[in-house]
């Protein structure tokens, strides 16, 4: 049997507003449990939604940059259904004539490229949070549940895709992408473990081109559990049909602990939540010049400025990806680019020693000790030969950890090179005088005697001697040529 893995997402994302949705609580993350609430998002009889513009303003944006089509009458609806974290027993959302809809967001995946489609980009309120009290921390076998309701009413964006995605790999990689989207766009703090950007999968197999049943998974909160949740049903499904067990349309709950999805409920349908027309809302009908205003302000996206950093700063393929997928680690390098400094070697040093101290430390590239002039300064004294790669490597770790310039760490340790040929030809004929068999199996052209030499060379100057006069100097004297 042929299968194909088929995967859409439906994503959730809380916008950077003030306010919530529909009232003038503030929609900051955080503060006591129901301390951000009013009337209105605790579903009061008598209180009356007024539209946050901004949250509407926001999400065009979103969905121009998703290259989809505003829509030029949206309407909100209600979708009914009764759970303790939803204080009306309705959300206030968008059913059969959302914002905008037709888009599309095409993933790199270095060999080709997958070109995902977005059914629709709508706006809808948040619920509360529900926080159960037992072992599991899960409904199930807790002993009671408490609610917070101050999430209740932040405005959302949901992005709902085609089932274009064709493996966990595809999938972590539009994540991704839409993440960074966010990020640039300034609308979103995109916060996985905050709950402000959250994602769930559809997927199903299909067997020799016909269609499987579809499942949906429910509590990815971070890349590597989408990409862990999609791999473990992929083949969770795979099995099943190959032992010719029938599958059912559910939802389905992944725990990251144990690696498995367990079942939680069975599928709704779009009729089992009686949508109808919101009567306290009016429609949305953007003005077309501001539309366009909006598209025309759109700041320079992922994808636009990946193609730049190759073209303009001659990065490759790989470290110009990974420096803008996240947009204040783009900013940093452009920032530290400035200092005059190659656009490569500031590349190398971010990608590789910079970002394994940043995860160590788990600091976010905002709060980086080192400047990006202070980056710049140090790949300076490496250009300058003021001091070695492998110098430079524990004058960044010094500066990460002390908040201090390399130039001051490099001028207080004295470990500015001997870059003096004078003074480096009086090491050298000692090391000659002291190691005289080495010496020999250097001239007999032995290569490893110059390692021992190099060695005995930066043993005497304590790393300080520049590696290239050593080296032309030892050979100048040893085998008569540099």
């Amino acid at each position: 049997m042929e299968y194909e893995t088929i995967i859409g997402l439906e994503i959730h994302a809380e916008l950077s507003t003030e306010s919530k949705m529909f009232c003038g609580c503030s929609a900051s993350f955080g503060g006591g449990p129901n301390t951000k609430t009013c009337p209105v998002c605790l579903g009061h009889p008598g209180s009356l939604p007024v539209t946050n513009m901004k949250a509407i303003e926001y999400t065009m944006m979103l969905a121009l940059a998703l290259n989809c089509e505003i829509t030029p009458r949206s309407v909100f609806h209600r979708k009914n259904y009764f759970y303790p974290d939803m204080p009306k027993n309705f959300q206030i959302s968008q059913y059969d004539i959302p914002l905008s809809t037709d888009g599309h967001l095409d993933a790199d995946m270095n060999d080709y490229v997958r070109k995902v489609g977005i059914t629709r980009v709508h706006i809808e309120e948040d619920t509360g949070k529900s926080i159960h009290i037992g072992e599991s921390g899960r409904i199930h076998g807790a002993e009671y549940s408490l609610e917070d309701f101050n999430r209740a009413g932040i405005p959302l964006a949901e992005i709902v895709t085609e089932p274009d995605i064709r493996s966990a790999e595809e999938a972590r990689a539009f994540m991704q992408l839409l993440r960074a989207t966010l990020e640039y766009l300034g609308i979103s703090d995109c916060k996985m473990e905050e709950g402000s950007l959250r994602c769930d999968a559809n997927i199903s197999v299909a067997v020799d081109g016909k269609l499987g049943t579809k499942v949906e998974i429910k509590n990815m909160n971070s890349f590597r559990s989408l990409f862990r949740a999609l791999s473990y049903e992929e083949e969770r499904q795979r099995f099943a049909l190959e032992q010719g067990g029938g599958l059912i349309q559910e939802t389905r709950h992944w725990d990251d602990a144990e690696g498995k999805t367990h079942p939680l409920r069975s599928k709704e349908e779009a009729f089992d939540y009686r949508y109808f027309p919101e009567p306290d809302l009016v429609p949305i009908e953007p003005d077309p010049e501001w539309v366009d205003r909006l598209r025309e302000n759109l700041p320079e996206l992922p994808q636009a400025r990946f193609h730049r950093f190759m073209e303009q700063f001659g990065l490759a393929r790989d470290i110009a990806s990974m420096l803008t997928g996240e947009k204040a680690l783009a900013d940093y390098f452009e920032r530290a680019v400035e200092t005059g400094q190659g656009p490569e070697e500031l590349a190398k040093w971010i990608a590789g020693d910079l970002s394994a101290m940043l995860r160590e430390a788990v600091v976010p590239i905002q709060h980086c000790p080192v400047a990006p002039r202070g980056l710049g300064e140090l790949v300076a004294l490496v250009n300058q030969k003021v001091i070695s790669g492998k110098m430079a490597k524990e004058v960044l770790r010094e500066a990460f950890e002390t908040g201090k310039g390399p130039q001051r760490i490099v001028d207080e340790k004295g470990l500015s090179q001997i870059a003096d040929a004078h003074e480096l030809e009086v090491v050298v004929d000692e090391v000659i005088a002291e190691n005289p068999g080495a010496a020999d199996d250097m001239r007999t052209g032995k290569e490893q005697a110059l390692k021992f030499m190099m060695g005995q060379v930066m043993k005497k100057t304590r790393g300080k001697a520049n590696p290239e006069v050593a080296s032309r100097l030892l050979k100048q004297k040893l085998i008569g040529r540099e």
